[in-house]
């Protein structure tokens, strides 16, 4: 199954705090690290272990980090681990803040997301991947942390999802795409505002496949029931039961078809994205998901 991913997806990484309670040093194949000089600061290599840290999962002599310290201050490349051992982050530091190139790590030992971090904010280039390697979000930021240039959305197979041309943060141009590869959509911003008008919606490829008698027993039963501030476009006031048609906030239709105590029973449920544009059709017959309906052409 092919995963799907919002547009605007939040950006982060976890700082690494280190704990208080740290014995003066340690002695390891001749090397001296985990030294606090006479001020009481941290100072050269340091290995943080679970006994100094005491979190779940981590046995008293792995290790949970490690990395230079200059007078207690984080600097240079620190590195973190799973309670597998496995490197879970490397992270560039500069007095105790990412700032520099990191990565991040799935534990199966594919990378999760790495970058470029400066005064808290991404910049330059960014990837994101999904666990199986394949990239997620391919991205452009500028030196003040604003997403700028093409920015691209994957499928789980590599195939792409999104592509959007943004300048210094407002989205200009955004392209969205099937599974197939056919264009789902062209949508055009205004100052970062979406241009209903001059946005456009394409008809699926892909057939439309209906569950067979068989899988319909088996499908799980969903509640679709008309939500607040929707209204029915019958003069007459709704009882909740029968034919009808249903409009949301946005006089645009929402559910079309038979109700029972303002369950959709079997008729048509329309699903708008956050801009208002029609996502999907989805079909349901005695109460049931059977497939979804091809988006209307232009």
């Amino acid at each position: 199954m092919k995963k799907i991913l919002y547009l605007f997806i939040p950006i982060f990484i976890c700082s690494i705090s280190v704990g208080q309670s740290l014995p003066t040093f340690e002695i390891i194949e001749g090397d001296t690290m985990n030294v606090i000089d006479e001020n009481n600061l941290k100072q050269g290599f340091w290995k943080i272990f679970g006994r100094m840290k005491k979190l779940p999962d981590y046995e008293p002599d792995q290790v949970i980090e490690q990395g230079k310290y200059k007078s207690s201050r984080k600097e240079g490349l620190w590195v973190n681990f799973f309670p597998s051992g496995k490197t879970k982050s490397e992270i560039e530091y500069e007095n105790s803040r990412p700032n520099g190139s990191y990565k991040t790590y799935y534990e199966n030992g594919q990378v999760e997301e790495q970058g470029s971090w400066k005064n808290n904010r991404n910049t330059g280039e960014f990837k994101r991947h999904y666990e199986n390697g394949q990239v997620s979000q391919e991205f452009a930021f500028d030196p003040t942390g604003k997403r700028d240039g093409k920015q691209k959305y994957f499928y789980d197979d590599g195939t792409l999802m999104i592509e959007a041309d943004i300048n210094q943060g407002k989205e200009e141009k955004v392209l969205e795409y099937n599974p197939d590869g056919s264009l789902k959509a062209e949508k055009v911003f205004v100052d970062g505002k979406l241009d209903v008008a001059n946005t456009k919606v394409y008809e699926s490829k892909e057939p439309v496949k209906n569950r067979d008698e068989e899988d319909l027993e088996k499908a799980p039963v969903k509640i679709i029931k008309i939500e607040q501030g929707e209204v029915s476009n019958s003069m007459e006031k709704f009882s909740g039961n029968g034919q009808n048609k249903i409009y949301n906030m946005n006089k645009q239709i929402s559910k079309d078809g038979f109700f029972k105590n303002y369950r959709l029973m079997d008729g048509l449920w329309y699903k708008y994205d956050e801009n208002g544009i029609l996502e999907s059709i989805e079909k349901y017959k005695n109460g049931k998901y059977i497939g979804d309906a091809p988006l209307p052409k232009e």
